[in-house]
């Protein structure tokens, strides 16, 4: 046995897989479970009762941690002229148009967040292999295809973030770092819910939030009472 798999055995066992932990104790849990020499990140899973195959039950969106996620966001403006310096301005790490085009096309992406002016969007189409399979492609309903570049990039460094629902209906979203403490993992998780719960799409049936986890990187899942959270 390695030395792995015994200290993943041990974080296992500090979770008990048949109990429903409240958000609180759970956080603590993962906390405490994240025992590498990285600052491991809080991940929440949310199963949710929508089909996302069906365009009426697609869950996606954003929402501002309030005590940030603890990562460095790069953010890539598409602008020209005074948007281009409005981007820079406001902190954005590359701001361009057909050059910044190339760079893509040529498989280079220096960004983790995308941004857009309405005009330049028949540019940034071009890259919508590249982009879109990364989520990444600007889209209107999440604020990354605007005039306001200036708030936008701003947005995107202070603790923005997207959710989008996965095939299996389930959402996967990082609430900040092991080294946050618990209020303040505790903000970020209360702002993602109620960010969720209020994107409940028009076509979703029965329970919408069916099961919540909450686990560290390396450490195993540990199950949210959703009735304490819902009721």
């Amino acid at each position: 046995m390695t030395f792995q798999s015994k200290k993943a055995k041990k974080l296992v066992e500090t979770v008990d897989r048949l109990k429903l932990y409240g958000v609180d104790e759970a956080i603590a849990i993962a906390k405490g479970n994240a025992t590498s020499k990285f600052d491991e990140t809080i991940e929440v899973a949310l199963a949710l009762g929508v089909d996302p195959r069906h365009a009426d039950q697609m869950v996606r969106g954003v929402v501002t941690l309030p005590k940030g996620t603890g990562k460095t966001v790069r953010v890539g403006v598409f602008a020209r002229g005074p948007k281009a310096d409005e981007a820079r301005e406001a902190g954005a790490d590359i701001v361009g148009a057909e050059d910044l085009l190339e760079i893509v096309q040529g498989g280079k992406i220096d960004f983790d967040r995308c941004i857009a002016t309405p005009d330049m969007m028949g540019l940034v189409g071009r890259l919508g292999k590249v982009l879109g399979p990364k989520g990444m492609m600007p889209n209107p309903k999440l604020g990354t295809v605007t005039m306001n570049v200036g708030e936008a990039v701003k947005a995107a460094k202070g603790g923005q973030i997207e959710y989008r629902v996965e095939k299996a209906g389930i959402i996967h979203s990082g609430i900040g770092k092991a080294s946050f403490t618990a209020v303040d993992l505790r903000a970020n998780f209360d702002a993602l819910l109620d960010a969720v719960v209020k994107a409940k799409p028009t076509g979703a049936k029965g329970k919408y939030l069916q099961k919540v986890a909450v686990s560290s990187t390396m450490g195993p899942g540990i199950k949210v009472d959703v009735a304490e959270i819902t009721g």
